[in-house]
């Protein structure tokens, strides 16, 4: 099964969100499931609900997370992270489209991955 992508507040940018969804990415965006200003904690568990892989420019904050939920027997769906400002909207449109051509759903669980590992 393809990956579902859930994008937080900071990288749900509208020119992003309409190349995958041209392309045919099933996503969501925080604003739709009206998840804005919520605490980190809260969107991976909506998220991981919803089988979506969390697309994120919180490192810091998902590392962790990622960390905690598999120290604790916990499961999630998914994560990827990529620095803020690293990469215009058509550079993290192609790394995500290699990321997922290359990672079906079932091998995204509990998985971290760093979009920079991600040649396009």
């Amino acid at each position: 099964m393809s990956l579902r992508l859930y994008l937080d507040e900071d990288t749900m940018d509208d020119d992003l969100v309409e190349a995958l969804r041209i392309r045919g990415v099933d996503l969501q965006t925080a604003r739709e499931a009206e998840m804005l200003r919520r605490p980190d904690h809260e969107l991976l568990e909506y998220a991981t609900r919803q089988g979506r892989v969390v697309y994120t420019f919180n490192i810091g904050h998902f590392c962790a997370l990622h960390a905690d939920l598999l120290r604790t027997g916990n499961t999630h769906a998914g994560i990827i992270v990529c620095p803020q400002k690293r990469y215009r909207v058509g550079e993290q449109l192609r790394r995500l489209l290699t990321l997922m051509a290359a990672l079906p759903a079932e091998k995204m669980q509990n998985r971290l991955e760093f979009l920079s590992d991600w040649e396009a």
